[in-house]
Formats: structure tokens, C-alpha cells, sequence
């Protein structure tokens, strides 16, 4: 069996956000990156143990520059056969569905991972723009998958629930939380990671349908007024003047 699994660099949880160049471009200066979640904790590592129960090979993809390549790595350590990259800066959530989907048209995976979203841009586009451009069904926020031969019993979650859908391979599956549970590399794996392929790829030429022209920071929240239980009608006019809520 061949999975292959798609990563993406995104700022630490804890960044401070800021844009340059006439808020055209994220300020990288002093930010600290990392795996996103999803495609680590979940995406990644269910990937791994389906590869340990049923055998085969887990391969990561990532479009980016060279800079990218400590994160490919430390999904190497964490279990993964072999490394991709796309040299090329990522551009639009399309322009990487597309660069990722020409690699995998060649190499028949037999299961595509996605994380359900990037903690940056909370898009929750590329793993569906993978599925449709190599005509594949897509199963999107998926919290559970097992395998049974050729088919795969999936959980997802709904608004106010669960559904459980039933596919055969191949198919694309984004992995949200409760798909598995997070791996921390050892010291063994990050030896071995130094040694794993990490194979760069030059992107296939391809031009976009959007650009993102500008970005805006919400808000600044405002101060917090506290008021003292025994001032109930200080809070009514706070909350009828200011707030505007009643």
C-alpha cells in the first residue's frame, strides 16, 4: 500500500502575525515555524499506523523552498519513508492542490492524507482540490479510518454529530482530531531521518485563477470592564449602551 501524505510549514501557535509590503506579504522576521498540526498529529501519524498494520510506504509532500525542509525532516524522524518537495514558494491553496496532484497522478498512491485545515489560513481547500483533480472521492474532517482489504470504514464529523461513510481505494481523506495520537520523534528517528530520501521536484507550470492581494488583522479587542456583582445597573447600561446586546 502507498500513502502519501501532504505537510505544510505554518507559523508556531504563538506567533506574533504581522504583514509587510503594503500588507501584501506575511512578515516572517522572528517567527518560529513548524508542522502544522493536523498533518502531523493526525494526518502523519494515522498514516504510519495503517503502515505498520497493512505494510507499504508512507511518503510526506510539501511545497515550499529549501527552508521548509527542517519541518519534511522531522516528519522523517517521526516515521515516514521518504520526503517530497515541490520547489517552489506556495503561492494559493490551487496553485498546491495542483503541484501535489501531479505527483501523485504518477505515483498511483493508494491513500492521500490532508490535515482538515492549516492553522494559518484555516482554508480546508487542498486535500479537496487534490480529490478533484485526480478524480478521486474525498472524505473531508475525518476522525476515525480503518481498513478492511481494499475498503475503508471512515468517521467524520457533522454539525451536531457523526457520520461513518465506507470507501475503496483509492481516495483522499483530510484527518481532523481523534484520527490519532501525537508522536514525539525519538532520538533513534531523528538519526534516521538524515539518511531518508528527501527527494526536491521542480513544480509543473501552472497559473493561477486568484491572487490574494491583501491581508487585514482583526481588531484590536477592546479592555475588559468588570463590574461589581452588587452594580446590576451598571452593567445594564454597559451592556445597553456599549455592548448594544439589549
Amino acid at each position: 500500500m502507498k500513502i502519501l501524505v501532504c505537510v505544510s510549514k505554518t507559523p508556531e501557535t504563538t506567533a506574533r502575525i504581522a504583514f509587510t509590503n503594503g500588507n501584501t506579504e506575511f512578515d516572517s522576521s522572528g517567527v518560529q515555524f513548524i508542522m502544522n498540526p493536523y498533518d502531523e498529529w493526525y494526518a502523519l501519524v494515522r498514516a504510519i499506523e495503517l503502515q505498520e498494520a497493512h505494510g507499504g510506504t508512507v511518503t510526506i509532500i510539501n511545497v515550499g523552498p529549501a527552508e521548509n525542509d527542517t519541518v519534511i525532516r522531522k516528519g522523517l524522524a517521526i516515521g515516514a519513508d521518504e520526503a517530497v518537495r515541490v520547489d517552489v514558494s506556495p503561492r494559493s491553496a490551487l496553485y498546491v492542490a495542483k503541484q501535489i496532484a501531479e505527483y501523485a497522478r504518477e505515483q498511483q498512491f493508494d491513500i492521500i492524507f490532508a490535515g482538515k485545515e492549516t492553522i494559518d489560513h484555516n482554508g480546508s481547500e487542498v486535500g479537496a482540490m487534490v480529490a478533484e483533480y485526480l478524480d478521486m472521492p474525498f472524505i473531508s474532517f475525518a476522525t476515525t479510518l480503518s481498513l478492511e482489504g481494499e475498503r475503508a470504514t471512515i468517521s467524520r464529523e457533522i454539525e451536531g454529530g457523526e457520520e461513518v461513510q465506507e470507501v475503496n481505494l483509492p481516495f483522499v481523506v483530510s484527518a481532523a482530531k481523534g484520527m490519532a495520537e501525537q508522536r514525539i520523534p525519538n532520538m533513534r528517528g531523528i538519526m534516521m531521518a538524515k539518511k531518508k530520501p528527501l527527494n526536491v521536484i521542480p513544480p509543473v507550470p501552472f497559473e493561477d485563477l486568484a491572487v490574494a492581494t491583501s491581508y487585514t488583522l482583526p481588531p484590536a479587542k477592546t479592555a475588559v470592564k468588570l463590574v461589581s456583582p452588587d452594580n446590576m445597573d451598571e452593567l445594564v447600561r454597559l451592556l445597553h449602551e456599549e455592548a448594544k446586546v439589549i
